[in-house]
């Protein structure tokens, strides 16, 4: 569509609200379907029309209908094309950096795929405000649909607009597209534009802006393009030289062609072989014309308007007329095109394309798993499969395919079944190694596989057998490993002592140390699990020492290692190792892989338990709300526990979008856990007991977190005045504290032995008795660190201890809970206590309610900054830019934005280094 943007104002204003919004701050994602020729790319140009205008840095990258041939065709594409400081920018990541020409493939370490993802979502971080196009999505490879999928989910507070496109009348009920496209468009961040046909009045004057016409021709085109602009386009051409028209877009595009001379036409049937774009060495080579006639067929081709000049080639003005010319060519004619296309290039995967429809399937065979290995090494797993599988398929066909694919049938069938898993399919994987002959290393992964897949029986027939065909040393190390990790909740578990104990010793002779550090990590639970703590911090400090070479491994020794720590109440050493592991987790662009997310949570509940509650709440800004998927709901529901305790307005909003997950008994857990305690502080404790009756429901018992759970029961019991169900609340407390999972005695860590208190203390408030001696037992369990839970523990001393006649006491307690509420800005705690203040009449009570909120978010001589914009201010005072002040503190570059502006307004300066100034004059910078 080549002229003036008509009759797509609606569609456009859709589109330009969507890259508003991500230039404001809340990302988006916009998918526009029509059919071929309909005007999505000319719709597509006005909008990076307007997004440059606003200052977008743009990207747009176009798919290729070699399909699932070439992994990440339009991120690479977006890349090559993008302005010199967004290259210098991706190249800063080195699994960005291999896609660029020129740069090395990245070193491989594991987790590729995300490794990629991770890098390209903190590239578009480093580059905001930026609009990401990816034109054609119905040819799009598996990884590109993947990403596609990743970055409509993780995107959210990021000046960050995504836009694709793809052709509707392509998606059939089959197309891999079509399942993609049902899931995003339910996600809260996509919107969807369909472009349907142009009403007459609009294609009259679209024709009219593509020259003059006569009013008969007008009505002609009109009536035959059925309001598509592209057909328009051509019935104009047609009609402008004279042609006679005729019927279906196919003739109509031939008709354009067969009046080219016989070198043009020659010219242009090599390039449709090529697809949407050609360089012109390589047509030049394959058309096989002298210099001067190619080039005298080129000129005739785009002056007529069916290739463009782009680059150093040459691409098809619209992909309708690349598919007519390339299903116009005679079978042989196609078959000699693609063999020299195939002689010619250097590409794997390309190569794997033109070697198939040129029918030398030896050839197809050496270059499809070339093009896995290379798809491996890209983080493209899902396309390292269907190479793979290409080459399985051609296997009995071809003579010689071990000595051409340089390994055994089954060796590759076992590279395609872990590629499988790795993109994420197990099930895939499952059934591909089942079909294998059980080698030790099949078994192996087969049984690590049906352990995740929760099939534990099946996953530990699989690893027995994995360990009695181990072939040598190493191989035994990583199926004995496996073997114990199969075994960790199971009947079998004091089989795992022995098991660890032999795989380490296996390992450490043979220098496995994937296999070790896996051992470690699986004896270090287990011992943890039988209270033996010491002995689980040494072994996770041995498998976090140094690296494994697998970065999923490492990331999960320094998970486990902050998360024991964390679990007994060493918070200052949790913190360290967590924040050593999420430095290794950007670092490696692996902040959303499992344990990346999961080293956040852990320190944000670091954060949290300790009392650091402005750095915990710019944490939680980083868990989005706008959910679609279960993880992003069980990780959104995590920002409830600072929400909820300062009883910030936007509680409602996430919860309300956090309600359709509520089938799921983690999500419930985390949110309607929450949820019960958000509805005690606005005063209906029969909906907070409604909450926890529900999470509770489907909980087994045998864990810690019923503790909790069965805690704010009691809490909702007392409010309400009633006694019922208290007992049976108290007694799956305690049989979840007495024993775990196995049945077996349990270790709680001092958090799960407070919970375990505070039950019993909530219990005996219930039934209208306020023990003193109990409630102190609470607080002293709590104080290992966890400020705030302290801190409501001494409220309820403080109501015993007036009870009991001690008002002298229970005034101290009050005074001290109050101190702490109002430091953390702890506002539903501080209004209780202010309330129980009044009540008791204790001193300085009423004063204390009669100041207002702002009167108390910062200290004396601080102009009112948090403890969050004390620590930004002092790393602007070292002269760090908002970038590098986000890396140091792990935030998100605009929200370093946002605290530097409320600095310079609350300090009353106009620049950074005027603030520097107020702060050493306050003696904030010390």
């Amino acid at each position: 569509m080549t002229g003036l943007l008509v009759g797509r104002s609606t569609e456009l204003s859709r589109l330009v609200r969507v890259l508003q919004s991500a230039a404001e701050g809340t990302a988006g994602v916009a998918l526009v379907g029509g059919d071929a020729g309909i005007g999505k790319t000319r719709l597509v140009t006005e909008l990076v029309a307007r997004a440059r205008e606003r200052g977008f840095h743009v990207l747009v990258g176009q798919c290729a209908e070699l399909g699932d041939s070439l992994p990440y065709l339009p991120l690479a594409d977006a890349l090559r094309g993008a302005e010199p400081a967004v290259r210098e920018a991706a190249a800063a990541h080195p699994m960005l950096g291999q896609l660029l020409p020129g740069m090395d493939s990245a070193p491989a370490a594991g987790l590729t795929q995300q490794r990629l993802f991770g890098s390209l979502l903190g590239l578009l971080g480093d580059v905001q405000p930026v609009l990401f196009v990816i034109e054609d999505l119905h040819w799009a490879d598996r990884s590109t649909r993947d990403l596609l999928v990743f970055l409509s989910r993780m995107v959210q507070a990021e000046r960050v607009c995504v836009v694709g496109t793809y052709r509707t009348d392509d998606i059939h009920r089959r197309h891999p597209l079509r399942a993609v496209l049902a899931e995003l468009k339910r996600l809260p961040t996509v919107t969807g534009v369909e472009l349907g046909p142009l009403a007459s009045g609009d294609m009259s004057d679209y024709v009219a802006t593509l020259g003059e016409v006569g009013a008969q021709e007008l009505g002609l085109i009109v009536s035959r393009a059925d309001g598509n602009p592209f057909y328009a386009e051509e019935l104009f051409a047609a009609v402008a030289e004279g042609d006679t028209l005729p019927d279906g877009l196919a003739s109509l595009l031939m008709t354009r062609v067969e009046v080219l001379s016989e070198a043009g036409q020659q010219v242009l049937r090599a390039a449709a072989v090529a697809g949407r774009r050609v360089e012109d060495e390589l047509l030049r080579k394959v058309a096989g014309l002298p210099l001067a006639e190619f080039e005298e067929a080129v000129r005739e081709i785009v002056s007529r308007g069916l290739l463009r000049i782009d680059g150093y080639g040459y691409t098809f003005r619209h992909a309708l007329l690349q598919e007519a010319v390339y299903t116009d060519l005679l079978p042989g004619e196609r078959t000699r095109l693609h063999t020299a296309f195939a002689r010619l290039l250097t590409s794997p995967a390309e190569l794997a394309y033109h070697h198939l429809a040129g029918h030398d399937l030896a050839g197809a065979l050496s270059a499809s798993v070339e093009a896995g290995r290379l798809a491996e090494r890209l983080g493209a797993p899902a396309e390292a499969h269907s190479h793979y599988n290409q080459a399985l398929a051609l296997w009995e066909r071809v003579e010689g395919a071990a000595e051409l694919a340089g390994e055994s049938r089954e060796a590759l069938a076992f590279r395609g079944a872990v590629a499988a898993a790795d993109s994420g399919d197990k099930h895939r994987a499952i059934v591909e190694l089942r079909a294998l002959p059980p080698a030790s290393e099949v078994s192996e992964r087969l049984a690590y596989y049906l352990y995740e897949a929760d099939d534990q029986p099946g996953a530990i027939a699989a690893a027995q057998a994995a360990v009695e065909s181990a072939p040598d040393q190493p191989a035994l190390a990583r199926a004995l490993a496996t073997q114990a990790r199969t075994l960790i909740w199971s009947s079998r578990h004091h089989e795992i002592e022995a098991l660890t104990e032999r795989a380490l010793k296996t390992a450490r002779s043979c220098g496995a140390r994937d296999a070790e550090v896996g051992a470690l990590l699986t004896l270090a639970t287990y011992v943890e699990y039988r209270g033996e703590i010491a002995r689980a911090h040494e072994l996770v400090h041995t498998a976090s020492a140094e690296g494994t070479g697998d970065l999923a491994m490492d990331l999960r020794a320094r998970f486990h290692h902050a998360r024991i720590h964390f679990e007994q109440g060493l918070l200052a050493q949790a913190a360290e190792v967590a924040d050593d592991g999420i430095r290794m987790a950007f670092e490696t662009g692996l902040k959303w892989s499992t344990y990346g997310t999961d080293l956040r949570f852990l320190r944000f509940l670091i954060h949290y338990v300790a009392g650091e509650w402005d750095q915990a709440e710019a944490v939680a800004a980083g868990f989005g709300s706008r959910v679609g998927t279960l993880p992003e709901a069980v990780l959104s529901s995590f920002a409830l526990f600072i929400e909820v305790a300062r009883g910030l307005p936007q509680v409602e909003e996430r919860l309300s979008r956090l309600r359709p997950f509520w089938h799921d008994e983690l999500a419930a857990y985390m949110s309607r856990g929450l949820a019960a305690e958000h509805a005690l502080w606005h005063g209906d404790p029969a909906t907070a007991l409604d909450h926890v009756r529900a999470v509770l429901e489907p909980m087994e018992d045998g864990y810690a977190t019923v503790l909790r759970i069965a805690a704010t029961g009691l809490w909702a019991l007392a409010e309400l005045g009633t006694t019922e169900g208290a007992d049976e609340l108290r007694a799956r407390a305690r049989r979840s504290a007495e024993a775990g999972p196995t049945g077996e005695p349990v270790h709680l860590g001092p958090e799960g032995l407070a919970w375990a208190l505070r039950v019993e203390a909530e219990w005996h408030r219930v039934h209208g008795r306020l023990d003193v001696e109990l409630w102190r037992q609470v607080v002293e369990a709590f104080d290992f660190g966890f400020v705030y839970e302290v801190a409501r523990a001494r409220w309820r001393l403080a109501e015993a201890l007036l009870a009991a006649g001690d008002r002298e006491a229970a005034q101290a307690e009050w005074e001290s809970a109050r101190e702490t509420a109002e430091k953390l800005r702890a506002a539903p705690l501080e209004g209780a206590l202010q309330a129980f203040g009044r009540r008791a009449r204790f001193s300085g009570a009423a004063q204390r309610a009669g100041q207002g909120a702002g009167q108390r978010d910062g200290r004396p001589g601080d102009g009112g900054l948090t403890a969050r914009e004390v620590e930004v201010l002092r790393l602007v005072a070292e002269g760090l830019t908002n970038r590098e002040i986000a890396e140091r503190l792990f935030i998100a570059q605009k929200t370093v934005s946002v605290h530097v502006s409320n600095i310079l307004g609350k300090l009353e300066v106009a620049t950074r280094t005027q603030a520097a100034a107020a702060g050493r004059e306050r003696g904030l910078l010390a």
